[in-house]
């Protein structure tokens, strides 16, 4: 199922994207997923310049890369995935704070992820991140997306922005859970999708990667948290209001 984009501010709906066939449409964009099929897929979707107005001057598979990237390509929006190697989207957009405050060439980035969980959103958001959008989106409302962050709006999948709207009308700060610290991002994205009965090839899909590390990582999970099998996991995840 895909699903569209809500935003704030007033560049146009979601219907307007168009093409680039409007002649001054035209962005510049860096892409940031360490699964690099996931980018060519992207790429293959949106970077097609003459008809969506989009240039993809960049790509990188972890937070260093990154960094590097945008500091030398200073594109207009960056598509960033939340789980990287080296710290995650969140240090990556902490190491680009200066760009983000530009006052005359801002970069601006919209989150671009499997994850769907509430603690996701809300730590790219708090990092200053424009926008948050699922995997699942449609390739136009993407490029619908990327355009609406470049003129400074804030874009959401729908079911995302409840999230963030009740994240920041809290003071209250989110509680600590030491069980769910002990789990490396990725492994939370595979507790997640076990906990809605997943199976491991569609988790592989979904994550793309292999079923074999998907297994390694469930493993892992149940040790972690003294679990035996993975209705014990769906239980534990659903008391937390994980899935």
């Amino acid at each position: 199922m895909t699903e569209g984009v809500t935003g704030t501010g007033g560049s146009g709906g979601i219907g307007g994207t168009g093409g680039a066939s409007e002649g001054e449409r035209h962005v510049r964009v860096v892409l940031v997923d360490d699964h690099r099929m996931f980018r060519t897929g992207v790429q293959a979707e949106i970077g097609a310049t003459d008809r969506t107005g989009v240039e993809v001057v960049g790509e990188a598979a972890d937070v260093d890369q990154a960094v590097s990237v945008i500091a030398a390509t200073r594109p207009e929006v960056v598509l960033l995935d939340v789980h990287l190697p080296g710290g995650g989207g969140v240090e990556v957009l902490r190491r680009s704070t200066a760009l983000m405050s530009d006052a005359t060439n801002p970069v601006r980035f919209l989150a671009l992820s499997v994850s769907d969980a509430a603690e996701d959103v809300i730590g790219v958001i708090r990092g200053g991140a424009r926008g948050y959008v699922t995997k699942t989106i449609t390739g136009a409302d993407l490029v619908d997306a990327v355009f609406r962050v470049r003129d400074g709006d804030a874009v959401f999948s729908p079911r995302l922005a409840g999230f963030v709207l009740d994240a920041f009308a809290s003071t209250d700060a989110p509680p600590i859970d030491e069980d769910l610290d002990r789990l490396t991002q990725r492994e939370r994205e595979v507790l997640r999708l076990i906990a809605r009965g997943y199976a491991y090839k569609e988790i592989a899909k979904q994550l793309f990667i292999s079923v074999k590390t998907v297994e390694s990582h469930v493993s892992a999970v149940l040790r972690k948290l003294q679990l035996s099998n993975r209705h014990e996991l769906t239980r534990w995840a659903t008391a937390r209001r994980l899935v």
